[in-house]
């Protein structure tokens, strides 16, 4: 048994499930509520702050891990960084809507400081930093049922772990479970815009940094497809989401009522088996995409 990995995982596990009331009196008092209305599913105001739990806690990782051995000083000093960047562009949007041309702007230039540290090839950096940006609003696109994005990022952080980044990946998920327990199934919390680009962004983030060292030696359509298996349901939702609002003659940062949580639930009309359901598919997508990425790491084709 990993002693050091269990305790993180366990203190990982508690900060997230103590630090949450504090997390949700605090939008009570600053009014960052979610409000009712036709798209959501929630019929009450609910704080919707419950990112900061996950930020600060990221920070703190960050301050344990970054002269590890087994860690990049560089990539964990601008990830912190960029993370910050990105949690509080969706903290302000939780109180006051932003533009979404200035998330995807500060987004992509968060990703940009990333992939520099990481010093990839041209075309591979190019496409990180695409993914990485995407990746950052699928997250906050797939946040539209109870407990949905915390548990693909679980999900996605138990992948990080098999591809060798266990302390980070024990911890993610860990915290992101104790914030679950006060979202699912019934919400008393939000992760909120902050915390959804949070996880998207930490996710991405982490998986290039495991995945860069076979760039320079793969085709970019291998990266592409690499890409598409790991980013899982938020990335296919998003493409399907932009194409149909692209089809259909309007903007493709319209919101609407027709992502695949939203038809799931449509048919189901259960929260949990619409969880379950895109659950099981993420997984699915995320051990093929672990599977290939072993394989070029291994010398192997895709």
């Amino acid at each position: 048994m990993n002693v050091p990995l269990a305790l993180t995982g366990l203190l990982g596990f508690f900060w997230g499930g103590f630090a949450t009331p504090f997390s949700i009196r605090l939008s009570q008092s600053f009014n960052i509520m979610d409000k009712p209305d036709t798209r959501k599913i929630h019929t009450r105001p609910t704080p919707r702050g419950a990112g900061i739990v996950l930020w600060s806690g990221y920070l703190l990782w960050s301050l344990c891990f970054v002269d590890s051995p087994a860690a990049s000083p560089l990539f964990i000093r601008c990830a912190a960084l960029s993370a910050t960047v990105v949690f509080f562009c969706g903290y302000m949007d939780d109180m006051r809507s932003l533009s979404p041309f200035i998330r995807l702007a500060l987004h992509a230039l968060s990703a940009l400081s990333v992939v520099l540290s990481l010093r990839m090839p041209f075309i591979p950096a190019v496409l990180s930093i695409g993914w990485i940006t995407g990746v950052t609003s699928a997250y906050n696109l797939i946040d539209g049922v109870n407990g949905l994005c915390s548990s693909i990022f679980i999900a996605s952080s138990l992948a990080i772990c098999l591809l060798g980044g266990d302390s980070f990946g024990v911890a993610g998920a860990a915290m992101t479970l104790g914030v679950l327990c006060w979202n699912f199934p019934n919400a008393r919390t939000f992760l909120g815009d902050g915390g959804s680009t949070l996880l998207g962004f930490l996710f991405s983030s982490h998986i290039v940094y495991l995945a860069s060292p076979v760039f320079g030696r793969v085709w970019p359509h291998e990266i592409i497809l690499l890409f598409l298996l790991l980013g899982g349901i938020p990335v296919l939702d998003t493409l399907f989401a932009f194409t149909r609002r692209t089809v259909a003659g309007k903007s493709p940062f319209y919101p609407d009522r027709g992502h695949l949580h939203h038809i799931l639930l449509d048919r189901t009309g259960s929260p949990f088996w619409t969880v379950t359901c895109l659950l099981v598919l993420h997984g699915a997508l995320l051990t093929a995409g672990v599977s290939a990425l072993t394989r070029l790491r291994m010398g192997g084709v895709f």
